[in-house]
C-alpha cells in the first residue's frame, strides 16, 4: 500500500487505510497495527481526518460538518436570521457574530435556520 501526502487534501491517509481490509494487516509493522485499527474505529464513528498545511491532522466529526454545510445552504431562507445578519453587519448587535465560514452564531453557537426539517437533524 502506498500512502502519498497531499497537503490540504482531506482524508488521504484515512481513506487509504480505510480501504485496507482489517484481515490484510499481516504485512503492517506490529507497532502500526494498533494505529490502523484506531483509524478503522474512527471511520465507523463517522470521524474525518484532514491534513493541514503544517503536516498536522485535524479531527472532525462528519455529522457536524454536514450539518454546517446544510446551514450554509439555507442561511438566507430564514427571514429572522437574515434580519439578525444585517444587524451584525451594521454592528448593532454584539451577541451575534458571523464567522469566516459565513454562518451566523449567537454566543458561539451555530444559528440554524427554521426551514424544513433542518433543526431536527441537530444531534442531541
Amino acid at each position: 500500500m502506498n500512502v502519498l501526502h497531499h497537503p490540504g487534501k482531506a482524508n488521504v491517509v484515512f481513506d487509504a487505510l480505510r480501504r485496507l481490509s482489517m484481515c490484510r494487516l499481516a504485512h503492517v509493522e506490529e507497532e502500526k497495527k494498533e494505529l490502523s485499527k484506531d483509524v478503522h474505529r474512527l471511520d465507523r464513528l463517522g470521524v474525518c481526518l484532514m491534513d493541514t498545511s503544517d503536516r498536522g491532522v485535524i479531527v472532525q466529526n462528519g455529522s457536524e460538518s454536514s450539518l454546517v454545510v446544510k446551514v450554509e445552504e439555507k442561511r438566507d431562507s430564514d427571514p429572522i436570521l437574515v434580519q439578525w445578519k444585517g444587524a451584525v453587519h451594521q454592528q448593532r448587535v454584539e451577541v451575534f457574530s458571523q464567522g469566516g465560514d459565513v454562518v451566523l452564531c449567537c454566543q458561539g453557537r451555530l444559528c440554524v435556520p427554521n426551514v424544513g426539517e433542518l433543526r431536527k437533524q441537530i444531534p442531541t
